[in-house]
């Protein structure tokens, strides 16, 4: 306690305990309004000193307040307290918790969008352990990332006519397009050299491409289908895959070749359906630029 509080408590230590009993008595429905006041409150005294307080309530000329340090209700002269410097301490106190829970709660809220369930997962460098759940999942150094699957569209372009040579019926080629929409993927990497895992219920074994997109325009370009005398030939530019089977119906793959910057996809195919149009894109930036990172 501050030596100006002591000297004012030692004039009249009597009369402040008596008038706390009338207070305690009489003031029935001031004390339950003071115990809804926010908690750890302080008051500033004009020669420095700080008062913790649970609650506080100004009696005319007087301010009663509940000491955190003795736990006892006492009180002093108001005019002790500067007011000013206590407003600006319960302003800051205010925005500091504020803060607090702010980031309590997104760091809550991130755990548990990333939680990982250790038991039933595999642990795909140290500890960085492969989520749980389909699809395909990056691993980039010590971090593991789950790409997001987009669609991609496709376009039929009809070339010219041909002159009529082996068949009476005239021929026309035609190419059929597959592109994404957008000149970037959403998730970029620096690494050039990263592993791919996949899961999936399916018990036949997939057959996974990565391919390299063109950029043209607004679109990433992945293939082109020509089809020529009812036959088709499937044209895109892959990046070899080595593919290893980790446990059930998980596999790994790794490059053979270290990725250029650009944009990527990853898809699907199978013998007779050929490329699912639901792929996992990505895009590689110099090292520069930054790191792995999420999309925006």
């Amino acid at each position: 306690m501050p030596l100006s509080l002591l000297a004012c408590l030692a004039v009249e230590p009597r009369s402040a305990v008596a008038q706390d009993s009338q207070l305690q008595s009489s003031g029935g429905q001031q004390q339950d309004a003071s115990a809804n006041l926010p908690k750890g409150k302080k008051l500033v005294m004009k020669d420095g000193s700080i008062l913790v307080v649970k609650n506080y309530e100004v009696n005319g000329d007087r301010v009663r307040y509940y000491s955190m340090e003795r736990s006892e209700w006492e009180q002093v002269p108001a005019a002790m307290i500067d007011w000013d410097a206590t407003k600006k301490t319960e302003q800051e106190d205010a925005a500091a918790e504020a803060q607090l829970v702010a980031k309590v709660k997104k760091e809550e809220a991130e755990a548990k969008a990333m939680a990982i369930d250790v038991d039933a997962s595999l642990e795909v460098a140290p500890h960085v352990f492969l989520p749980p759940g389909e699809g395909i999942f990056l691993l980039d150094g010590k971090a593991i990332f789950p790409l997001v699957q987009s669609e991609a569209s496709s376009k039929v372009n009809k070339g010219r006519v041909l002159e009529q040579v082996l068949t009476p019926i005239p021929v026309i080629p035609s190419r059929r397009t597959v592109y994404l929409d957008g000149p970037r993927a959403k998730f970029r990497i620096t690494n050039s050299q990263p592993e791919f895992y996949l899961r999936t219920t399916d018990p036949v074994e997939p057959e996974i491409e990565l391919i390299s997109v063109h950029v043209k325009g607004k679109k990433r370009q992945i293939e082109n289908i020509d089809t020529l005398f009812y036959q088709q030939q499937e044209k895109r530019k892959t990046i070899l895959l080595q593919q290893w089977p980790v446990a059930t119906g998980v596999y790994r793959f790794t490059l053979g070749e270290p990725l250029k910057q650009g944009e990527y996809a990853i898809a699907e195919s199978t013998p007779k359906e050929g490329m699912n149009l639901m792929v996992w894109d990505f895009g590689v930036d110099p090292a520069a630029s930054g790191t792995s990172r999420k999309p925006k």
